[in-house]
């Protein structure tokens, strides 16, 4: 089978075509993927550099790609832990940080858990797209941010994969959306669902709102810095990017998290 490989960390450069890979060996609690489409998100060319190495170093040759879109070609042995079957349409992960063989390839493993069946509504190229993004909203807003009705959310980069996923889940929560964007994104945002819509090429948002409950921060640096203003006491932001900063905290008597 074809998949895209590298042999070591570092630039797009190192990507390679394999076009003769192993087909990977299917464990009891695993299912096989026939992929049709990809995601591509910005933590696949921090892996292929190595900036999880650390954490998840990788065994080389190495197959890329997380998100994918697919049909189940084959169950593991363990059947009765889960309730799929051969041929069901299927979007998830298949990250070898995650335990699976990498998603940018014509047929992937990966865990059971790790999958969800396709929405009958969604291509494959569109389902694809939203595992990160998805899981990353959810577990900011609800699980982290516990956000409820009648609580004011500032959602940055609301026209970006994650934002465009936090918008609509935060009006199905009832909380009250503001969102940055781009002036030629505002109605994109609007529709989405967002109350307020700060221009944050021409408009500084800090200025614009305050006593917020909570941030979504998927773009870090000043914006990161410049929201915890717009929190009141004992609020919270979330961040894709920063890590807590303490002398903030203590400052602005909110809590964070990465």
């Amino acid at each position: 089978m074809k998949s895209a490989q590298i042999n070591k960390y570092g630039g797009s450069n190192v990507i390679e075509i394999n076009q003769n890979t192993l087909s990977p060996k299917l464990l009891s609690e695993k299912v096989l993927v026939d992929i049709k489409a990809d995601g591509v998100n910005p933590i696949d060319w921090k892996i292929r550099e190595g900036y999880m190495k650390q954490i998840v170093p990788l065994q080389f040759p190495s197959t890329l790609g997380m998100d994918f879109s697919g049909t189940i070609k084959k169950i593991g042995s363990n059947k009765s832990s889960f309730d799929y079957k051969n041929g069901n349409e299927v979007y998830g992960q298949a990250s070898v940080t995650k335990g699976g063989t990498g998603a940018f390839a014509e047929i992937a493993i990966t865990d059971a858990d790790n999958i969800a069946l396709k929405p009958k509504t969604l291509s494959y190229e569109e389902a694809a797209a939203l595992p990160l993004v998805d899981v990353n909203a959810w577990q900011a807003l609800l699980e982290n941010m516990h956000l409820s009705k009648g609580q004011k959310i500032l959602i940055h980069g609301g026209a970006g994969g994650i934002g465009s996923i936090a918008i609509p889940l935060a009006k199905n929560l009832n909380a009250y959306v503001a969102t940055t964007a781009r002036p030629d994104d505002k109605e994109f945002v609007q529709n989405l669902g967002a109350d307020e819509v700060i221009d944050y090429k021409n408009q500084s948002f800090e200025e614009m709102i305050y006593d917020y409950d909570a941030v979504h921060d998927t773009v870090g640096g000043q914006t990161y810095t410049k929201s915890f203003k717009v929190l009141k006491k004992g609020g919270i932001i979330v961040s894709m990017l920063e890590q807590p900063n303490s002398d903030l905290l203590q400052q602005f008597g909110v809590k964070a998290i990465f």
